[in-house]
């Protein structure tokens, strides 16, 4: 299969807060050295590492630095990464919106691209005035889009206002028709931003359904960059993790997420427990306004990196502010990923058994949770009541006593797609002879 876009030790550079190099001597400077010496651009050589969480120690940033990368025609790519890791900026270079400051992108076809909400598009025209416009921009016939204009409009669902200004439009039917746009204008590479969150959950279902139809039906070259790793795994063959302005991996994109959200993960467990309790109490503060019992300290008590058939073990220490004999603890496990709960444990009328004590420590063990491969954390509460009666809240912490599940019993199906769900439970099956 040929290559559809090859990138050759491509960096971007740019000047922290300024436009150009900000000032009459370095323009000089950089005229001199290249214009009349042939020089190297001598500022070039410096330039500190794109990472927006540490003080800057250059005037000039490296946003993306020495990528080098190909990608085969027909192949769909997930490009991923944290925010201010450089994927806007790399697109960026690839829809030729900028250039690269040095090295060289190469292409086989025509690109179409949906980086922000209303690119490309002229705010007085009307919808099917800029539909015409770009794709004439991309080299196409007035006859072409003809043929192709009412497939676009309704893809968009923008019907009813296709000839009113687009600056009257909402974001999301501007990303709407937008998409319609850079999807049905025939282009050999499709290049889509995160723009797609902007649309309703309806719409990101049937925009990640044209892109599959695009890849896998038409052959065509799609890069897509997202923080919604479901879509990127559902959607992705290969994935490209960026870090700080350069490639940290390059690979199936079901590894490049794992290896993701494992680093997001090690972040979240970095965090001091007790700033980890004044974030999470803030989400729910109506809730929590007076609290009889509370969170002191929650730990991991196993591996970070566990098999399916191992005990979730964890524990807490709680504090008890007034007299309170027994409470209930609620805990819920979700996927890191998609943010879903897989899974629920309970425990009813745990007792307060030293009543001379104000703080307790109670070990805690969730056996035969049957969770698939993947990456989870725990939301845990602690209330009065049960799911028949009325609770009363004391006390929550959420996403903490992350983990993940590396491997599922070989009694079990080993070979488990996401799709299928997070739980993978044992059938019992009795043999009755009596028929």
């Amino acid at each position: 299969m040929s290559t559809a876009i090859k990138i050759e030790n491509v960096s971007k550079q740019y000047r922290l807060g300024v436009i150009s190099t900000g000032t009459l001597s370095h323009d000089l400077n950089r005229w001199w050295t290249t214009k009349i010496l042939r020089k190297e651009d001598p500022y070039l050589k410096i330039g500190s590492v794109n990472d927006r969480s540490q003080k800057a120690d250059s005037e000039y940033v490296w946003a993306l630095k020495d990528i080098n990368m190909e990608i085969e025609q027909g192949d769909v790519v997930g490009i991923i990464g944290k925010n201010g890791a450089g994927k806007s900026t790399l697109l960026k270079l690839l829809s030729r919106v900028t250039k690269p400051t040095t090295g060289s992108i190469k292409y086989k076809g025509r690109i179409a691209s949906l980086l922000e909400v209303g690119t490309g598009f002229h705010p007085e025209m009307t919808g099917r005035e800029n539909i015409y416009m770009n794709g004439a921009i991309m080299g196409m016939t007035k006859q072409e889009i003809t043929r192709k204009l009412d497939e676009i409009v309704d893809f968009s669902g923008c019907e009813r206002y296709i000839d009113t200004p687009v600056k009257r439009y909402s974001s999301g039917m501007t990303v709407r028709l937008g998409f319609a746009i850079a999807a049905h204008l025939d282009p050999e590479i499709l290049v889509v931003d995160e723009v797609l969150a902007v649309g309703d959950a309806e719409f990101q279902k049937k925009a990640i359904g044209k892109m599959q139809d695009v890849s896998r039906g038409e052959g065509r070259t799609v890069l897509f960059v997202s923080h919604n790793m479901a879509a990127v795994r559902n959607l992705c063959k290969n994935g490209v993790l960026l870090e700080n302005g350069t490639i940290k991996n390059v690979g199936n994109v079901n590894n490049i997420v794992d290896e993701y959200l494992k680093d997001q993960i090690s972040v979240m467990d970095d965090v001091p427990v007790v700033e980890m309790f004044k974030r999470n109490l803030e989400k729910e503060d109506s809730k929590f306004i007076k609290r009889e019992i509370e969170f002191v300290k929650v730990e991991r008590k196993m591996a970070y990196a566990i098999d399916a058939v191992s005990d979730l073990l964890f524990s807490v220490r709680i504090k008890r502010n007034e007299q309170i004999p027994a409470f209930n603890m609620t805990v819920m496990i979700s996927d890191v990923a998609t943010k879903a709960r897989v899974g629920m444990a309970y425990a009813l009328d745990i007792k307060w058994n030293n009543d001379n004590c104000s703080i307790l420590d109670y070990d805690i063990k969730i056996p035969n949770h049957h969770l698939t491969k993947g990456q989870y954390y725990l939301d845990i509460w602690l209330h009065s009541g049960s799911m028949f009666s009325k609770y009363k809240y004391y006390d929550a912490v959420y996403e903490t006593i992350t983990f993940e599940i590396e491997k599922i019993n070989n009694n079990y199906i080993n070979d488990w797609y996401s799709y299928w769900g997070k739980i993978c439970c044992p059938l019992i099956v009795n043999v009755n002879n009596n028929i």
